[in-house]
């Protein structure tokens, strides 16, 4: 009996495991998901748990709950990965064997990389809504909070959905303007880029949305500390932004198997084929999801367009043929921007955010790069969309994996 083995049972590791108990023989092969957590967490939910729009019961569920009944499950923490004789070695000293193995082992926060942001004051005036603890102790702050300097900063790219704290941003100013206190509140959006958002087609575009809401934005802010005393925050070019609330997305990291198995950037990110998903690391080694160190988002979208191609290219490996299923960087999410309102952004490796209709072509119904409620109401329907068919690997209609170039305006979009 062959093994694939899958580290992770997150969203990347869930679809994967669906998805090969679908397409892998019963009798020829055994499904293993190592992971040593008990809950699923819907992610994109925590933007929303600080704001009240989700409770805390919207995004948690067991894992158990998603993945295939012939899958094996492991619940330990992983030590390390040893190419060389194709085994896991668990903490608790156990080994496994594989003959593919799946890493989806996702990233983290790492406050601790930026002196002085983990301290006495975390959770109590610094606060991420990146964890699911982060995002319930922010929304217990926000219920008395009476207003003050909100600065809501990035660390550093990559980090898992680049568009969230912009987000926050949005939906704190329509928050604070629904409570009658918005005047009471000054908000700040401080980024390590030179605009708003990641991509520049996009920033040109959406600028108007910081300007109209009166949020200040400071660019290229490469933070070297945090000062809890004083409350300011201090970059390497000598700036300093001054808080009551900060509001922080920390250094993002891999996991820390990844260092201890010997393959990884500097920040535990493994290098990964950007069209196959294959490892540089091994042949029969395969990465997906927020893991990989490919120039695409850290996003659940992303990883499920990833999923449909590693899918078909594990199964042409099994089988020895050239794995001809590309991953084309394709990413598309929704951006909250407040008041029950949202835009749409769709893009890959060759084409920044385009404007046009998506899914149908020219039928639309959804506007790419503009603001409507209904884009506003996509993003709340994701939620069942989610826990009900992506987890589960049942293919979305009429999304494909491969960006589509139907009823989008791609003339000034394209880049190499």
């Amino acid at each position: 009996m062959k093994k694939a083995v899958i580290l992770g049972a997150g969203t990347a590791g869930t679809m994967m495991s669906n998805h090969l108990a679908k397409k892998l023989p019963k009798d020829e092969w055994e499904i293993v998901v190592v992971d040593q957590e008990k809950t699923h967490y819907y992610q994109p939910g925590f933007l929303f748990l600080p704001f009240d729009i989700y409770q805390p019961e919207d995004v948690v569920k067991p894992i158990d709950d998603f993945l295939p009944s012939r899958a094996k499950r492991i619940m330990q923490k992983i030590d390390r990965v040893e190419p060389e004789s194709n085994t896991v070695t668990l903490q608790n000293g156990d080994m496994i064997g594989y003959d593919i193995l799946i890493i989806a082992t996702g990233s983290h926060i790492a406050p601790k990389e930026v002196t002085g942001m983990m301290s006495d004051a975390w959770h109590k005036d610094v606060f991420d809504f990146y964890t699911y603890a982060g995002a319930c102790a922010l929304r217990e702050k926000f219920m008395n909070w009476e207003g003050g300097k909100l600065v809501i900063h990035i660390t550093e790219m990559p980090i898992k959905c680049p568009v969230a704290p912009l987000e926050f941003a949005f939906l704190a100013d329509a928050f604070f303007t629904e409570k009658g206190m918005r005047d009471k509140v000054d908000i700040t959006f401080v980024t390590p880029l030179s605009g708003a958002f990641t991509k520049p087609v996009a920033s040109d575009k959406l600028a108007y949305l910081l300007k109209d809401k009166n949020i200040r934005i400071v660019a290229d802010f490469a933070i070297e500390s945090v000062n809890n005393e004083t409350r300011t925050i201090h970059d390497y070019g000598g700036k300093e932004v001054a808080y009551d609330l900060l509001v922080t997305v920390p250094t993002n990291m891999g996991d820390s198997m990844v260092e201890r198995s010997g393959f990884g950037d500097d920040l535990n990110f493994i290098p990964t084929d950007k069209c196959t998903l294959q490892s540089k690391v091994a042949d029969n080694i395969f990465v997906i999801g927020d893991a990989t160190d490919l120039p695409a988002s850290k996003a659940g979208s992303v990883a499920h367009f990833e999923a449909d191609v590693l899918t078909e290219n594990i199964i042409r490996f099994i089988n020895g043929e050239p794995m001809t299923y590309e991953f084309d960087g394709h990413s598309n999410c929704f951006i909250e921007t407040g008041h029950g309102k949202a835009l749409l952004i769709d893009f890959n490796y060759t084409h920044e955010p385009v404007e046009g209709s998506f899914p149908l072509g020219s039928f639309g119904p959804l506007k790419l790069l503009k603001e409507s409620r209904m884009n506003h109401m996509g993003k709340l329907a994701f939620r069942w969309v989610y826990w009900n068919m992506l987890l589960k690997g049942t293919p979305i209609p009429f999304v494909p994996a491969t960006m589509s170039e139907a009823g989008k305006h791609l003339e000034m979009s394209k880049h190499d």
